[in-house]
């Protein structure tokens, strides 16, 4: 059974920053992507930022020179640094892990970018 935990989520200021951790447990193949999707209120679910076990980081425009996606695959963990927030940043952000042709999800964790 796979399990993904996240921790780092919360309240911060326009213009700060926050870091977002998820950490992947059970059996997880090698070869996998680990990544984050983000989903605001009345809004669908959208990727973040993906990164695949070896290979190139994918990163939404809205987000790009502001986040940057990182992993340790030895500790199955991925993580966001989110850089100069914005308000529409706020959402709930989600870990992913897609491996063996499955997507295994985080319980989300709030993100609120207000002042």
């Amino acid at each position: 059974q796979v399990q993904l935990v996240e921790s780092g989520g919360g309240l911060v200021q326009p213009g700060g920053s926050l870091r977002l951790s998820c950490a992947a447990s059970g059996s997880i193949f090698s070869i996998n992507y680990m990544g984050w999707y983000r989903q605001a209120p009345g809004k669908q679910r959208e990727l973040v930022a993906a990164m695949p076990s070896r290979g190139f980081t994918n990163y939404s425009d809205s987000v790009k020179g502001r986040f940057t996606i990182s992993r340790d695959n030895a500790k199955n963990t991925v993580y966001l640094q989110m850089n100069r927030l914005k308000p529409e940043d706020t959402a709930v952000y989600y870990c992913n892990l897609y491996m063996r042709n499955h997507d295994y999800w985080g319980q989300g964790t709030q993100v609120t970018v207000s002042s």
